[in-house]
């Protein structure tokens, strides 16, 4: 049975780094109404669910099928609109569950076509995520948790605290959100469990790769993002491929192992600085894990290979890291380690108050120039939905944060309210 079977009220534990001890979160996000949100769970956590609500097990089981189907397969939120479940256990499910999506605050279009949806919780928490569309792929920009710790010093989101993690289901929910605003489930009268898994895949369609690269450390959460990821993956659902997936961490060096063991999806590292003073000053985790770590753990990171390479990411900063010498010094970092890499360099996204200006053009194609002769990809990440404050390293959402026990409060008092 999942965590989410418990009701437990959380307990305190520190998170390693250079940060204060934080709230760890339920995985399930309390609904005011009493019922329990099925988004983000397991087949077996749902048929856990429906047991403990009164079904026999066989029934259970049965039931956990159907739902599981219905809700990641194909989209579905009214339970009346599940065809193969009898009628009158429609209502049955109605009264006790929901299948939520995030509540949209604001949602913004680039003019290069980049979207960006401000999303609240059932407790008032707000995040963010991004859909950036190109020619050859639509890519969904995803968080993680609400706010950030570890404070890097050219990321908007890290002048956020961190607040909670974001549930399996808030996580998953960003997918199916996604999905509904692209049109993108599979239409027609099909009610039978038999469909062909492999017709419904990420090929041919608008949304086709996922990074968990927005608000947030997703190995800081690992087991939310592990248990969303899986359902993400699941052939009977949503059904995309762990290549399609990508993690991003600032490195989480005793995580990192575990991401590729236990989800496999590909491995994204902000690495962003080659000198421990540059990166200690913009990456402060640096001072807890340093770069011979960090590129030792991504040396033997589970699958890394050449057809599967470990992506650095790396924000080009006026006159801190742009140096024909820095550059030099990454190609000798990643040859000596016998990592198959490959580096983004990212022009620095602007926002109120930030500390760095971008790297001149000029600058940033011979950084470019030096690292490809040197071998190893580098390719210029154009930057997209500057104009929402959709780009890497901006998003930020700037509602207020109410802690743990406030939250309480207003979730009891809108329950007493509602009888």
């Amino acid at each position: 049975m999942c965590a989410a079977m418990n009701a437990e009220t959380p307990i305190s534990m520190p998170i390693p780094g250079h940060i204060d001890p934080v709230p760890v979160p339920r995985a399930i996000t309390p609904r005011a109404d009493g019922r329990s949100d099925l988004m983000g769970l397991a087949r077996e956590d749902i048929g856990a669910l429906l047991e403990a609500a009164g079904l026999d097990r066989k029934q259970a089981k049965l039931r956990s099928k159907q739902l599981f189907h219905w809700i990641y397969h194909r989209g579905v939120t009214d339970f009346e609109s599940m065809t193969d479940i009898a009628k009158p256990m429609r209502p049955w499910l109605a009264e006790r569950f929901v299948i939520g999506r995030p509540e949209i605050v604001e949602a913004q279009v680039s003019s290069d076509g980049t979207r960006k949806w401000l999303l609240r919780t059932d407790d008032g928490q707000d995040y963010e995520m991004v859909f950036i569309p190109d020619a050859d792929r639509g890519t969904l920009c995803i968080s993680s948790q609400v706010g950030c710790t570890l404070n890097c010093r050219f990321c908007h989101t890290g002048t956020m605290r961190l607040v909670r993690n974001l549930t399996p289901g808030e996580i998953v929910g960003q997918v199916m959100l996604a999905r509904d605003a692209l049109g993108e489930w599979p239409k027609g009268a099909m009610d039978r469990l038999d469909e062909d898994a492999a017709a419904y895949t990420a090929d041919g369609r608008l949304l086709t790769n996922i990074v968990l690269m927005g608000m947030g450390e997703p190995l800081y959460n690992f087991d939310h993002v592990r248990d969303a990821m899986k359902v993400v993956m699941h052939g009977d659902g949503l059904a995309l491929s762990k290549r399609r997936i990508t993690l991003s961490t600032s490195g989480v060096v005793p995580m990192m192992a575990r991401c590729g063991e236990e989800i496999g999806v590909n491995l994204a590292v902000s690495l962003h600085a080659v000198t421990k003073e540059v990166r200690d000053e913009i990456v402060p985790l640096n001072r807890k894990y340093g770069l011979e770590q960090l590129l030792q753990a991504c040396a033997d990171y589970p699958g890394a290979s050449n057809a599967r390479r470990i992506t650095f990411e790396y924000v080009m900063l006026k006159d801190k890291n742009d140096s024909d010498e820095d550059a030099r010094e990454l190609v000798r970092l990643l040859k000596a380690y016998g990592l198959p890499a490959k580096v983004n360099l990212i022009p620095f996204n602007p926002w109120p108050g930030a500390a760095y200006e971008c790297s001149d053009p000029e600058r940033i194609k011979r950084f470019s120039d030096i690292v490809f002769e040197g071998g190893i990809s580098a390719p210029v990440r154009t930057p997209r939905g500057r104009d929402i404050m959709a780009a890497c390293g901006q998003l930020k959402s700037a509602a207020e944060k109410k802690s743990r026990a406030e939250l309480d409060r207003l979730a009891e008092e809108k329950q007493a309210a509602l009888g």
